[in-house]
């Protein structure tokens, strides 16, 4: 089976740019707001079917959040931001879990809204990397998931069916998308997160990675 990744929140984590939040607005719960802010803003371009770069996204989004706190949010700001997503770490279970799953034979890819050299970025950064086959963004099909050409993007340059792969996010947004381009899912319950209650179950249900990587490994086991 090949297991599609999302990157952000899901491999990589966010918290690490709390004190940055912190520092700009006071309040280092602002960056739940913008990441909130910043999917609001691809849900409602991809609803249009409208795109833009999710960088630009993020950066757009940095100042009206601080604005909700009394502060400015400068083009200086917006850059340390960009920078800082390049190095974000990894969550802590994310390298073993991933190296028993190449160990077992799953071919291992990610599939990001950030554009492809973020993405790289992120993964060298996180020291991911090498334990990843292949990187997709979804600037590559020209629309942000949960729109379906993202997913498709992947399964036809690895040249697999959709029942044969398996979409692993800690976004209910990503899950739905991925269900409806006929993927299975695996949705992380990481940070108390619940599937959304008018879609369709998720596959399965993890509490991170190394709880994903368990249940694949059990189901491979079985046949």
């Amino acid at each position: 089976m090949l297991c599609v990744f999302d990157v952000n929140e899901t491999l990589l984590d966010l918290a690490a740019l709390d004190d940055f939040f912190a520092d700009l607005t006071g309040d280092p719960s602002a960056r739940r707001d913008w990441f909130d802010l910043m999917i609001h803003n691809a849900l409602a371009l991809t609803a249009a079917r409208d795109y833009r770069p999710f960088g630009q996204l993020a950066a757009a989004c940095l100042p009206p959040i601080a604005a909700t706190r009394g502060r400015t949010a400068t083009p200086e700001h917006q850059r340390e931001l960009g920078d800082r997503l390049r190095r974000l770490p990894a969550h802590p279970e994310v390298h073993d879990a991933i190296t028993r799953l190449r160990a077992a034979g799953f071919r291992v890819v990610t599939l990001t809204n950030s554009v492809d050299a973020v993405a790289e970025d992120q993964l060298r950064n996180a020291g991911l990397r090498p334990l990843i086959d292949a990187v997709y963004s979804a600037d590559q099909a020209g629309r942000l998931k949960p729109a379906p050409e993202p997913y498709r993007l992947v399964l036809e340059t690895e040249q697999v069916a959709p029942s044969d792969a398996i979409l692993i996010a800690a976004h209910d947004w990503d899950i739905t998308g991925a269900a409806a381009a006929g993927l299975a899912t695996a949705y992380i319950t990481r940070g108390q997160r619940s599937p959304l209650p008018a879609i369709s179950s998720p596959t399965l249900t993890a509490t991170d990675i190394d709880d994903v990587a368990t249940q694949l490994l059990t189901r491979h086991a079985d046949g």
